[in-house]
């Protein structure tokens, strides 16, 4: 039995670095497999994508994650016209059509029809979103899929914790592949089933990948170090849901306790909550809905994001991903280290 890391388990190792300005770090991916030239390019120059949660994305969160030059998934947990409208709406304001904004779709059901609606109403890529993506039915969906659309549209599938999950997507027809499972602040699938690998293990086994497939490292990333560290294991981008929840984009409305603090909803999709809005009723749940503080716009937040992240690259003397890969050299930290690379004057015994 081998050990399995977290992100809190580990640092980079500084390098030296001839980076005179953060300036100079590129971030940007593009997430289309290179023997691939016959469809739209994914293009980000900030390597964050909104999560397809019902409390995260939806057109205001997409056009602002477009505008920071991140990517956005529209959630599916609406009408198939609900939907469209807000990917309309968001690639119509002040932006072109060919921003990265895709829509979300399940493996059942009415799954086909709303890859055919999004796509109309121009969506950059389609995400086929479920809980254990290395299944028969995102087998049969991504052949179906393929066997409609062809090459013309990019697949985003998942989510897989193991090389085989990502090897068997890419075998079956996906583009890019979201890797974890249950690592979510408000996911609970490892304590309700009992499965799962921890985040930054999924991304290192994910990344050994000899095929030509992206990576979406997705759940399990707290802050800034944390989607460094993602990238440097072989993410080619990462998938973001409590870092982006409480802003203005986000869904919701805006509620004050008894104290004066004012607080957004956050929910995972598997919470019973969201599964009974959603759908009437609930089967196994493996999320919670919970609170968040109110952060004001989610632009501030990304702002800090590309700060830490360029502070990243530089000091590992890296001006790209590629480089950041490359020349990455991950150490393990014990208890007592995580202890000390955080803030801790607030505990400390004068």
């Amino acid at each position: 039995m081998k050990d399995a890391l977290s992100y809190d388990d580990v640092l980079l190792k500084p390098h030296y670095s001839d980076i005179r300005s953060r300036a100079e770090v590129d971030m940007s991916a593009v997430l289309m497999p290179a023997h691939i030239e016959a469809y739209n390019r994914i293009d980000v120059s900030l390597p964050i994508i909104s999560a397809p949660m019902d409390t995260i994305t939806e057109a205001p969160m997409a056009a602002a994650m477009a505008d920071a030059g991140g990517a956005a998934v529209i959630h599916r947990y609406n009408s198939i016209e609900a939907q469209s409208k807000m990917l309309r709406t968001a690639t119509s304001i002040a932006r072109s059509p060919s921003a990265a904004i895709g829509g979300a779709i399940g493996i059942y059901g009415d799954y086909i029809d709303r890859a055919a609606a999004l796509y109309d109403a121009g969506a950059a890529f389609i995400c086929i979103d479920v809980a254990h993506g290395h299944h028969v039915l995102m087998k049969e969906a991504l052949a179906e899929l393929r066997d409609i659309f062809g090459r013309d549209v990019h697949i985003m599938a998942g989510n897989v914790a193991t090389l085989e999950g990502v090897n068997a997507l890419s075998d079956w027809g996906a583009d890019s592949v979201r890797c974890n499972i249950g690592g979510g602040s408000i996911c609970s699938t490892r304590v309700q089933t009992g499965h799962g690998i921890p985040g930054l293990q999924t991304i290192m086994d994910c990344a050994q990948t000899d095929r030509p497939v992206k990576i979406v490292a997705d759940g399990g990333i707290k802050n800034a170090g944390d989607i460094v560290k993602a990238l440097a294991a072989g993410a080619d981008i990462v998938m973001c849901g409590s870092l982006l929840a409480g802003t203005d984009e986000t869904p919701g409305k805006i509620y004050e306790d008894t104290q004066g603090m004012r607080w957004k909803t956050y929910r995972g999709m598997a919470s019973k909550e969201a599964q009974v809005e959603w759908r009437g009723r609930y089967a196994s749940y493996e999320g919670v809905s919970s609170r968040v503080p109110y952060r004001g716009s989610v632009r501030t937040v990304l702002s800090d994001l590309e700060r830490g992240i360029r502070s990243g690259f530089s000091y590992s003397g890296a001006r790209n991903i590629q480089e950041l890969q490359s020349k990455a050299v991950f150490v393990k930290q014990t208890s007592s280290g995580l202890k000390e690379s955080d803030t801790h004057i607030t505990v400390r015994k004068w």
